[in-house]
């Protein structure tokens, strides 16, 4: 394993994108959402997938200088046609228009189509957590699960993350899959098995080997219930935002499907929470929080940090292969 700071991880993924062509703001912000993926433990998330990202970069997957598109303009509604660009400053973008619109409005909702992977969806509710609000978002992406009863991929792990402004903050972010499909790439580079239940093959039997899964189907949170939630987040996304529904979108994990664009869809809402309680200011939040510490427990997301005050000397951990790429990317491009 190698070991380095958050500030020499965002420094070097930020230098790797703008050497791909991504202007400097959008590459920073990129950086800082992908390292932030890492120092909340979820690696499959981080700088794992830079290398990907740099290869549909490359290839013209990925539009290196996408500018944001206003669709939809309303007071409480806006919609943006990405262009094709990095999912990750995109949805930052979003976050950060829907918090102003709450703000006015009480409640504000923000779409947008024709984007790429964003990395772990629940960094992009704490715009809206650093600011009261309740945060809620969706995205789709490549079709990794069927239908329930179904034989062919459909829907893809179909995340949703939520954020409430508790203290400490709550923040749920999670697959409607058995796991997230990332992990499984994690696995397949690690060489290691999967948890019996998390996907299938090809031919729809159970697996535990990764490769097979990324080839094949993964199995749905809690049956038809997760299958149900993902129907919900295909319609607030691929359907109702599109352009493409999850069946028709390019797997970032398949290199001669680099040059494709994903056309991913995200869609995010921010709720003025101060506006929500009937019988107006009250400690309820307060008094559950303590509630769930004295019983023993933990708030969803308690032991994650602010993505937005990351300690730039503490250390982050990825994998000697991933360490690997990187360096192969920087002589790559030269830098």
């Amino acid at each position: 394993m190698a070991q380095l700071t958050v500030g020499a991880a965002i420094a070097q993924a930020k230098a790797l994108l703008v050497a791909a062509g991504v202007p400097a703001n959008e590459a920073e912000t990129t950086a800082r959402c992908i390292v932030a993926s890492d120092r909340w433990g979820i690696g499959s998330h981080g700088l794992m997938r830079l290398p990907f990202y740099l290869s549909r970069l490359q290839a013209g997957g990925i539009n290196a200088d996408a500018k944001l598109k206003v669709v939809t303009d309303l007071p409480s509604l806006v919609v943006f046609d990405g262009d094709d660009g990095l999912g990750h400053w995109q949805l930052q973008k979003a976050a950060e228009v829907a918090v102003e619109r709450a703000q006015k409005n009480g409640i504000a909702a923000v779409g947008v189509g024709r984007s790429n992977h964003c990395g772990a969806l629940g960094l992009y509710v704490w715009p809206m957590i650093n600011k009261g609000l309740v945060g809620i978002a969706f995205s789709t992406g490549p079709a990794v699960m069927p239908p329930w009863g179904g034989n062919s991929v459909l829907l893809s792990t179909s995340p949703i993350a939520a954020g409430i402004p508790t203290n400490p903050p709550t923040v749920i972010d999670l697959a409607t899959s058995a796991v997230a499909r990332g992990k499984i790439q994690a696995k397949a580079q690690a060489g290691a098995e999967l948890e019996p239940g998390w996907a299938f093959a090809k031919d729809g039997s159970p697996t535990t080997d990764a490769k097979e899964a990324l080839a094949g189907m993964l199995a749905p949170l809690g049956g038809v219930k997760g299958y149900a939630i993902a129907v919900l987040v295909e319609s607030l996304t691929g359907m109702l935002i599109g352009p493409a529904l999850a069946k028709n979108i390019p797997d970032m994990f398949s290199a001669d499907q680099d040059a494709n664009s994903q056309q991913i869809s995200h869609f995010i809402i921010a709720i003025d929470a101060a506006k929500l309680s009937v019988d107006g200011e009250n400690s309820r939040s307060v008094d559950f929080a303590d509630f769930v510490t004295k019983t023993g427990g933990r708030l969803p997301g308690a032991n994650r940090v602010n993505p937005e005050n990351l300690n730039s000397s503490e250390d982050i951990v990825i994998t000697d292969q991933v360490a690997d790429q990187l360096k192969q990317w920087s002589n790559k491009l030269g830098i």
